[in-house]
């Protein structure tokens, strides 16, 4: 097996902090999974390579999908369909708060947008 490169391990790194987040996991939560003693990035790099060596980017991947499918099965799905709609609503609001329907047709918008231009 090649070695990951410099670039592959970045790329790995962003991956798996997005993924993560999607999630609401934490590097902390990762490395717990991973039988690390540490959540430093640097750790889970070296576990990376490791698992690299063993098996190439499939067994990363293959180890990555087992976790997020123990997080699945642990995590009830209703709760995060609410967290997706308290989230919804924080948008909307935020929306809201600048007095603008997001709702509008994007062409009407364009319309208005040219009328108050040619207005000024």
């Amino acid at each position: 097996m090649s070695k990951l490169s410099s670039q592959e391990e970045k790329e790995l790194i962003i991956f798996i902090k997005d993924w993560l987040k999607l999630h609401n996991f934490s590097q902390k939560d990762l490395a717990y999974k991973l039988d690390l003693n540490s959540s430093r990035t640097s750790e889970l790099v070296n576990k990376m390579r490791e698992m690299h060596k063993k098996g190439g980017i499939i067994n990363i991947a293959k180890r990555l999908i087992q976790i997020e499918q123990d997080w699945l099965k642990d995590k009830d799905p209703c709760d995060n369909y609410q967290e997706f709609l308290d989230k919804k609503d924080n948008e909307t609001a935020s929306y809201n708060q600048l007095d603008l329907n997001y709702k509008l047709d994007i062409d009407a918008l364009m319309d208005q947008m040219e009328k108050d231009h040619k207005n000024t």
